[in-house]
């Protein structure tokens, strides 16, 4: 580790390698940063819905569609963390970057949600009529 940034943390991540381009290191911080910007959405994404849901004749599905989308927005958060930390070793070690660990989540959880709210649509408007 560099006397220079003696204090630097996580350990795991800056004890390790060399440092690399900082660009390389910034635009991994970005990418994270991206990550968390979308778990955010999916988790106001959650709360909107359950404002919805007092509206609906089936709280119920609303609610749990809900849930789901804050429970992925909070776990999507963890994963862009664990993704930046894994990211920053391989480029201090000098290694290839690891497949993107949250895409595939994000795309499955964003589709069971939208799955969910068309079924819902669906349901209410052969409901209603």
């Amino acid at each position: 580790m560099s006397d220079a940034h003696p204090q630097r943390r996580p350990l795991a991540v800056y004890s390790v390698g060399e440092e690399p381009d900082v660009r390389f290191s910034l635009a991994n911080e970005r990418t994270a940063l991206a990550w968390v910007r979308t778990a955010l959405a999916l988790i106001a994404g959650g709360v909107t819905l359950t404002t919805v849901a007092g509206l609906t004749a089936s709280p119920l599905i609303v609610h749990v569609l809900s849930i789901v989308a804050c429970v992925a927005g909070g776990a999507l958060a963890v994963v862009a963390l664990l993704s930046w930390r894994r990211n920053e070793r391989a480029l201090r070690l000098n290694r290839p970057l690891p497949a993107p660990l949250p895409l595939p989540w994000l795309v499955a959880g964003i589709t069971v949600v939208s799955v969910g709210l068309v079924a819902f649509a669906v349901a209410s408007t052969l409901q209603s009529a």
